[in-house]
C-alpha cells in the first residue's frame, strides 16, 4: 500500500531517510578529497609556499555561524568543520601542532583537538619558547600559545620580530560565544603567504621603559596587552593586539604620555576578529 502524504513516516523511513543522508556526507567529503588532489597538483605549478590559508579559514567559519540553525549543537558544527579544514590542510601539506602545556595541559589538548582533530601530530612542550623554536626549523608546522601572560611563558613573541621568523596567523577559538567546548585563547604562530593573511587584528611586539601602572592603563584603554616585565631596563616588553581600526601611534602615544619611553616596535602577526555569535545563535 502506497503511503499518504500525510501519513506519519515510521521509524524505519526516517532511519533509511538517515542513512542516505549519512552516505551522501561522506560521498561528499570523498568528492572534496578528489578535489584537494587536484589542487596539490596545480599548486605544484601554479603556488609554492605554506598550505595555510588564515583569512580563508575566518570566512568559512563565520559563514557557518550565519547559516547554522536547528537543534544540532553548534559546537558540534564548529568541531566537524574545524576537523574537515585541518584534516585537508594535512593532506596537501603535512604539519604537526606544537603546543605551550605550561597553562594546563588539558585545556591546551582540548583546544588543539577540537580545531584540529587527531590527525594531525601533537607535540607538546613545556613553554613558548619551545614551541617557537620548532615551529621555526619546521618547514610548516603550527604553535600553539596561550593568549596571556603564563608561567614559562616570557616574552616569546620577540622571536617573531626578525623578517624570516613565523608569524601569529590566527587566534583561537575563531568564535566567541559563552561556555565554548575548547575556551582557552590561544595564538596560533606559523609560517603563511602574505596574501593568505587576515589582517583585521595586528599583533606588535612593543618594548618600553619607565613601565609602570600608569603605563598599563594607558594602553589596557586602548588595545588587549601581555606585558612581561624587563627589569634590566626598567620597563617591560609588550605584545600589544590593535583591534580592528586601531592605530599603533595612538598606542604609542598614550604610553609616552603616560611616562613610558617606547624602544622598539616590530610587526610580529596579525589574525582575524573573533566572530561573536548573536545571542539567538547562541548555546
Amino acid at each position: 500500500m502506497t503511503q499518504k502524504p500525510t501519513d506519519k513516516p515510521s521509524l524505519g523511513d526516517l532511519r533509511k531517510e538517515i542513512d542516505r543522508i549519512d552516505e551522501t556526507m561522506h560521498r561528499l567529503l570523498m568528492e572534496r578529497g578528489d578535489i584537494i588532489d587536484r589542487l596539490i597538483s596545480v599548486k605544484k605549478t601554479q603556488e609554492s609556499g605554506s598550505a595555510f590559508r588564515p583569512a580563508r579559514e575566518a570566512d568559512m567559519m563565520r559563514r557557518l555561524v550565519q547559516r547554522h540553525h536547528g537543534i544540532l549543537p553548534l559546537d558540534t558544527a564548529e568541531s566537524i568543520w574545524r576537523v574537515i579544514i585541518a584534516t585537508f590542510t594535512h593532506v596537501q601539506a603535512p604539519f604537526s601542532v606544537h603546543a605551550d602545556l605550561s597553562a594546563g595541559d588539558a585545556p591546551m589538548r582540548d583546544s588543539a583537538r577540537f580545531h584540529f582533530g587527531f590527525t594531525v601530530p601533537f607535540v607538546p612542550h613545556m613553554g613558548a619558547a619551545g614551541v617557537v623554536e620548532a615551529v621555526s626549523e619546521s618547514k610548516g608546522d603550527l604553535g600553539l600559545v596561550p593568549a596571556f601572560a603564563a608561567y614559562r611563558g616570557g616574552a616569546w613573541w620577540t622571536a617573531l620580530e626578525f623578517e624570516s621568523a613565523p608569524k601569529i596567523i590566527a587566534r583561537l577559538p575563531f568564535i566567541d560565544r559563552p561556555d565554548h567546548p575548547a575556551p582557552l585563547n590561544v595564538f596560533v604562530v606559523s609560517r603563511a603567504a602574505a596574501d593568505a593573511m587576515v589582517t583585521e587584528v595586528e599583533t606588535w611586539s612593543v618594548r618600553v621603559s619607565g613601565w609602570g601602572a600608569a603605563a598599563a592603563g594607558a594602553v589596557a584603554a586602548l588595545a588587549e596587552t601581555i606585558a612581561v616585565p624587563d627589569r634590566a631596563f626598567d620597563g617591560a616588553a609588550l605584545l600589544v593586539s590593535v583591534p580592528p581600526g586601531g592605530r599603533l601611534a595612538d598606542i604609542t602615544d598614550a604610553l609616552v604620555k603616560a611616562g613610558a619611553s617606547v624602544r622598539s616596535t616590530a610587526l610580529v602577526g596579525s589574525h582575524a576578529n573573533r566572530y561573536k555569535v548573536p545571542v539567538e545563535n547562541g548555546p
